[in-house]
């Protein structure tokens, strides 16, 4: 009776993950379509800024994201100081505030229109070239908006290895002659290391994948250079292709990452590590940690969302507006749908790995996850090029046997974007499944078995009740992430529907920033809720 019903489950992995894995196998193939003039006229022009903005970007990007995530970290977790309850989940909310609207909130206030050149010019009767005012739209306009929205990524996993290191480490440095500085970076910063690479190398996937910034900014990427051969050369093939070089650069770093994990391991000796003290400080070294910490939270998302919030109270009337409405309906709908879709598959996955923890299962379902390490561009282009083919040939078969036209079935309609929507966001949706099963023991597995239950009772009766809070928090996760997906949305959208991110993006690309204000603000609102679980979520394990 065992055989088929770990086939059943089996079937159950294979087929969803294929189709999930399918976007990123078109993508790569597409180096076998040969498209020798696209490629010389891209050499020619604009591969070498794709290549060399591309790396600088994810590389800047990367080095801020630690530089501010490490310090907050350690400076939260080692002292104590006034306002530090409260700053250790405020520094989490630049998450909820998406690239693209943080650029535009900026370009707003810092641009030579905005108020404070103008400010400057009416304050010293200053004219246009009188005085040098750093470009935001620049590369290094862009990477100061990413960094101050992914921090968050380092400071969350640092955090959490600075809270672990046990007591004794710092008492061992004391008692062989280190000061603090000299114990962050021989003990404990090397003890972080495997936790801060692995946020620094999810800021720089999010860097490469970026897409709005980017184009708002003028700086030529890869995202802005797949849109640019797509619509603008009409080539599907190379911009499949150029797909296919980022994607290699994102694996790339990936793998890296893996092997840093791989060649640098430490561990705690022992059953129980002693927990560390927090240092008290003086008011004036309090103050001064203090600004430190509240400064990544000021510049990553009061002010902006300050912003937002006051050009949106000019134009709070789009409320009452019938095309707000649809705009809100389709945004919220479109990405409820994918979070149902994503959290099903990965209660399927991750149920099924507990059944049968194979290579046969785990395969499968690591490929159908590589998704969220894709950006959204490419999948986008990896979604669109199978579904066009599927929807010609219905369309030449239907016409050859009945004589009528079908049109675009799936490529044209939400379906595309479901389906993209969950080949993106899977991996965030499979690990918080996969943790609350971590902690429900085999053993009520076993009973339940032993009672008589199925694998699906046991499931649908037993897990799902413990599960409810993994599971909210996997449908809120995915929800966020899908109403601030940009790119995907961008390209596989049906005709004539739009969603607060796109909305949003047309209005600034547009220079409409305060009409853009009110869409934008939407999306942010929404997304604090999924950060403030997070943040408690973090605290209950580092309590825990």
């Amino acid at each position: 009776m065992a055989s088929p019903k770990f086939d059943y489950w089996r079937g159950l992995v294979l087929l969803p993950a294929l189709i999930l894995a399918l976007p990123v196998l078109v993508v790569f193939a597409s180096v076998f379509t040969p498209q020798y003039e696209t490629w010389q006229h891209l050499r020619q022009t604009v591969l070498s800024d794709y290549v060399i903005n591309s790396l600088l970007l994810a590389v800047g990007t990367g080095l801020g994201a630690v530089v501010i995530g490490t310090t907050s970290a350690w400076l939260i977790s080692q002292y104590n100081f006034f306002g530090r309850r409260l700053l250790q989940w405020l520094l989490l909310l630049p998450l909820a505030m998406p690239a693209y609207i943080i650029a535009y909130t900026y370009t707003g206030l810092l641009d030579f229109s905005g108020p404070i050149q103008s400010g400057l010019r009416a304050s010293f009767s200053w004219s246009y070239g009188d005085y040098w005012f750093p470009e935001i739209r620049s590369l290094g306009g862009a990477i100061i908006m990413l960094m101050l929205v992914l921090y968050p990524y380092v400071y969350m996993l640092a955090r959490s290895a600075f809270t672990e290191q046990s007591g004794s480490l710092a008492e061992s440095s004391r008692s062989l002659g280190l000061n603090t500085r000299q114990h962050f970076f021989r003990v404990a910063l090397p003890l972080a290391r495997p936790a801060i690479l692995t946020g620094t190398a999810l800021a720089m996937m999010e860097a490469f994948a970026d897409y709005g910034t980017v184009q708002y900014f003028g700086v030529s990427t890869f995202t802005t250079g797949i849109f640019r051969t797509w619509f603008g050369l009409g080539n599907q093939p190379a911009a499949a292709q150029l797909a296919a070089m980022l994607t290699s650069f994102v694996l790339i770093l990936l793998l890296l990452e893996q092997w840093s994990r791989r060649k640098i391991r430490y561990y705690n000796q022992g059953q129980r590590t002693k927990p560390a003290t927090r240092k008290s400080l003086s008011l004036a070294k309090q103050v001064l940690v203090f600004s430190l910490c509240f400064a990544p939270v000021l510049f990553g998302f009061i002010l902006p969302a300050s912003q937002l919030a006051l050009w949106a109270s000019d134009h709070y009337s789009m409320l009452f507006n019938p095309n707000f409405t649809d705009l809100v309906w389709n945004s919220f709908s479109l990405a409820a749908i994918a979070a149902v879709v994503s959290v099903m598959l990965a209660l399927t996955f991750a149920y099924a790995k507990r059944l049968r923890n194979s290579l046969f299962v785990r395969l499968p379902v690591q490929m159908a996850a590589l998704g969220y390490a894709i950006p959204g561009t490419v999948i986008a282009i990896g979604v669109m090029i199978p579904l066009a083919w599927l929807d010609n040939r219905i369309d030449l078969l239907a016409e050859t046997w009945f004589g009528i036209r079908t049109g675009l079935l799936f490529s044209g309609s939400l379906f595309a974007l479901v389906l993209a929507y969950s080949v993106r966001f899977l991996a965030v949706s499979l690990h918080s499944v996969e943790s609350g099963l971590s902690r429900i023991k085999p053993n009520m597995d076993n009973a339940a078995r032993s009672l008589g239950a199925t694998s699906s009772e046991v499931l649908t009766r037993i897990h799902l009740p413990l599960l409810r809070g993994s599971v909210l928090t996997a449908l809120l996760l995915v929800f966020v992430d899908a109403l601030k997906e940009l790119p995907a949305t961008l390209i596989l959208r049906p005709f004539n529907f739009n969603t607060l991110a796109v909305r949003t993006y047309e209005l600034a690309s547009d220079e409409r920033l305060a009409d853009a204000a009110l869409p934008a603000l939407s999306i942010v609102l929404v997304s604090l809720l999924p950060v403030i679980i997070l943040a408690r979520g973090l605290d209950t394990d580092l309590k825990g």
